[in-house]
């Protein structure tokens, strides 16, 4: 046996523990021929430290004990034992407080990575013999790490994989929000024949997509609503090839028949009919003032993909509609939009419609010189069924997907505020509102 493998215990009042005899039981046992890449090895307890419960701090601790041993190659054949001095050992550490550090040790020692040989005395120093050879050093004994090599490496692979399945889950799962996305705002506005409303509720609650931190039994369970919703969207899909064709715009939402060969016989029919005082009157021509449904709600996440800057208005973010509405009541007065537009607005538009109006507006402000009275139209177009949101959000879609393929010219504004500055009121003067729908 070697000086130094030898079973020991903790100098002072430091307990023997039950973790401490097995790291020494692993260390007695480790092949002499044994030989271990010692930054390699960190690399794997550093992938693999929340298995082994060692923080971040225990690990640069580790990584300067390391730095005390001259080889590269750790091998239980050789002496493993440094003996650095707290105040060497604190500046390799970056640093540490001398109380975090001893906590830090002591996490190596509880986790199996180290053996702690303390002299008699609890000092750290090593003996010589004659020939100024190590003959027995009393200090912190790296052998578990040549001895659990193996099992490090196995959690940092396990570890990786898992990281990877994540990886997959989120791009599956940001795919999948995509292009559920685009297909149902698309199928709302032109109006395809199927379930298309029904389908957007179920995509709403889905809910939207899961924190940086989730974990992968959360990301399943986000995934799998959202691979079925897909497949029935995806089923749905190929009946439109013999759908009668529709017009792309949500103002637009009528089929339009047309006949290229008209009989002559019925061009009474459609000519105007006149009263008995003369006048023209026509019995086809849609009431003005009749309302028209709205189309089928609106996908948050469009919304907030066409009209970015309203996100700045939220104190913790945008998650739903609720946070939008909150949004809108910051947004509303620095726009300079009264209290009375606004509620002539939601009467007419409903909650969804108006509020991604709003955020057009403020996506468009800097073109827009009067919000108020522009949203005051909006209000006319949308009690007399003429107004829809659809046409605004794609308008806005496709003017950022065109900037982005431009690449960025000159100075990013947000809305008349720049980037690091306090949002002030916008609007105001020279510029003019440039037409949605």
């Amino acid at each position: 046996m070697l000086p130094g493998h030898e079973p020991t215990t903790p100098f002072g009042r430091r307990p023997l523990s039950l973790g401490m005899m097995a790291a020494q039981a692993a260390a007695k046992a480790c092949p002499d021929d044994a030989v271990g890449h010692k930054w390699r090895i960190f690399r794997d307890v550093t992938e693999a430290k929340d298995h082994l419960a060692v923080s971040d701090r225990a690990l640069a601790v580790l990584s300067a004990l390391l730095t005390f041993h001259p080889e590269t190659a750790l091998s239980p054949g050789t002496p493993l034992v440094v003996f650095p001095s707290n105040r060497e050992l604190s500046l390799r550490s970056h640093g540490p407080s001398p109380a975090t550090l001893r906590r830090a040790l002591a996490q190596l020692v509880a986790a199996g990575l180290m053996i702690r040989r303390d002299s008699p005395n609890g000092k750290r120093y090593a003996r010589r013999d004659g020939a100024g050879a190590i003959a027995r050093a009393f200090g912190f004994d790296l052998t578990p790490l040549v001895a659990r090599a193996g099992e490090f490496a196995a959690l940092a692979r396990a570890v990786r994989a898992a990281a990877r399945r994540r990886l997959l889950l989120r791009e599956e799962i940001a795919l999948h929000r995509r292009d559920l996305s685009k297909i149902l705002a698309l199928a709302a506005e032109s109006g395809w024949p199927g379930p298309w409303a029904a389908l957007a509720d179920r995509f709403a609650a889905c809910g939207g997509m899961p924190g940086r931190t989730a974990g992968e039994p959360h990301l399943h369970a986000a995934a799998e609503p959202l691979r079925a919703l897909r497949r029935e969207v995806d089923k749905w899909l190929p009946s439109l090839a013999n759908a009668p064709k529709m017009v792309g715009t949500a103002s637009h939402g009528e089929r339009h028949h047309q006949n290229s060969d008209p009989d002559p016989a019925d061009e009474s029919e459609r000519c105007p009919r006149r009263g008995p005082a003369g006048a023209a009157r026509s019995d086809v021509a849609p009431a003005p003032d009749q309302p028209r449904p709205l189309p089928s709600p609106l996908p948050l996440p469009m919304v907030l993909e066409a009209c970015p800057d309203v996100v700045l208005y939220a104190r913790d973010g945008i998650r739903s509609w609720s946070d939008l509405a909150g949004a809108a009541e910051v947004v509303r007065p620095a726009l300079a939009i009264g209290p009375d537009v606004w509620e002539a607005a939601l009467a007419a538009m409903g909650r969804d419609h108006a509020l991604a109006a709003l955020s057009a507006i403020l996506q468009r402000a800097e073109s827009i010189g009067a919000p108020g009275a522009y949203l005051r139209d909006l209000t006319r177009k949308a009690r007399s069924g003429r107004f829809s949101a659809w046409p605004m959000l794609f308008a806005l879609w496709r003017q950022r997907r065109r900037a982005s393929a431009d690449g960025p010219s000159g100075p990013v504004r947000v809305a008349g505020v720049d980037r690091g500055q306090h949002a002030r009121p916008l609007g105001g003067g020279a510029a003019r509102a440039s037409t949605f729908c």
